[in-house]
């Protein structure tokens, strides 16, 4: 008999999520045991907080499936890694810090975010930077990832198994975190960046140039064609949706008041856009402990709170159901997948547990359009429930 948690105790632990902030609760932790590539515990470990931050224990394996490498002789390997990812990040406003070799963040499930580069340039003159995607593609996986000589499982560009870079229809997730503390999100999110307009892939500024010689450089080639090379593609304020770090400030449905945002870029047919993820330089200040010698080896030494992952909170099964848009404002549309279950029972209520709306007798498979009049700007939980199914979302109303 599974134990019943009622909407109290659950509007209490949604609370006490809410307030831990989506640093604290967007990550994919690891709570069976599960293990991926040759046996090694898979994703995230542990999460602690802090007032000041967040530290992320992860073995930068991930739990899908990855391999082979052609072309690539090493291993994964546990890298037993204590990641420190501040609570408060900043922009910063001197010299911006370019993003360097080795990892630049970290990716949701714990595997390492690395830049666009592979380490070498041509001739070993380090003007013209080779660009990982061309020069290592042919070694990355199905996943886009392999592993670096010390056996560090990394992405360059999208992680195309981490989410469903395919769903061009709702706002992708926070898939990471840079080390300035800003995250990271997959290829999508609203047209505006206050939070309005429909739903689009998200365009870097960075545009391929058209020359045909490079300056103490490989004139352009098959050997060396536009784009394996970092230093082909030019900066152009206005060109796409994002800044030269390859974000933008703008209201998610994790920061419903908005935030600095790093997006993965992607062309209409999925594939990897220069500068794939964050840079080449980050938007916000980097503190110390990730980057370096033994970056990403932090030692704790202050005082945490372990976080511990809702579980168990549903005593019946969950609903397949969508809300959109969210955030809502003056409406929001429910929509029940279709199912052998009927009349579900739907109420919008606050975070201390005031019902403000309800309604009766929605059927699966009908999309009903649900008016919000006069209710204030926050973030709510819908309760959607019969006697057999029962699942409650978060809503945000602008």
């Amino acid at each position: 008999m599974k134990k019943i948690i009622t909407l109290k105790t659950f509007l209490f632990l949604s609370f006490a999520v809410s307030a831990q902030g989506p640093e604290v609760t967007s990550w994919i932790i690891n709570t069976t045991g599960a293990t991926g590539y040759n046996n090694i515990p898979s994703n995230i470990q542990q999460v602690q907080y802090s007032t000041n931050n967040v530290y992320v224990s992860a073995t930068c394996v991930p739990s899908y499936n990855i391999g082979p490498w052609p072309g690539n002789p090493n291993t994964p390997v546990n890298q037993n890694f204590v990641y420190k990812i501040t609570r408060s990040p900043v922009q910063n406003t001197g010299t911006p810090v370019a993003v360097g070799l080795g990892h630049i963040g970290v990716w949701s499930n714990g595997v390492s975010i690395f830049n666009a580069k592979d380490a070498a340039s041509y001739n070993n003159q380090g003007i013209w930077n080779q660009n990982a995607y061309y020069f290592e593609g042919s070694s990355f996986d199905n996943c886009l990832g392999h592993p670096a000589p010390n056996g560090e499982y990394h992405h360059h560009v999208n992680p195309r198994c981490l989410y469903n870079d395919a769903d061009s229809t709702n706002h992708a997730p926070i898939i990471g975190y840079a080390f300035d503390g800003f995250p990271v999100y997959g290829a999508y999110a609203y047209t505006n960046t206050n939070g309005t307009g429909p739903i689009k892939r998200m365009q870097s500024s960075y545009v391929l140039n058209t020359g045909t010689t490079r300056v103490n450089g490989p004139n352009v080639s098959v050997q060396y064609p536009l784009g394996c090379y970092i230093e082909d593609y030019t900066y152009v304020l206005g060109s796409g949706d994002l800044d030269e770090h390859n974000g933008r400030f703008c209201i998610t449905p994790d920061y419903p008041s908005g935030i600095y945002a790093y997006f993965v870029t992607i062309d209409s047919a999925l594939n990897p856009i220069f500068p794939y993820t964050l840079g080449p330089s980050y938007y916000g200040t980097v503190q110390a402990g990730n980057t370096g010698p033994n970056g990403g080896h932090n030692t704790i030494s202050e005082p945490v709170v372990t976080y511990n992952p809702p579980s168990g909170i549903s005593e019946v099964q969950a609903v397949q159901s969508e809300v959109y848009p969210n955030p809502a404002s003056g409406f929001f549309v429910l929509h029940i997948a279709p199912m052998a279950s009927n009349n579900f029972h739907a109420s919008l209520i606050t975070m201390d547990g005031k019902v403000l709306w309800e309604r009766n007798d929605i059927q699966p498979a009908v999309y009903y359009t649900c008016s919000l009049p006069d209710i204030a700007a926050g973030i709510y939980c819908l309760e959607i429930q019969n006697d057999n199914y029962r699942e409650v979302k978060k809503v945000v109303v602008r």
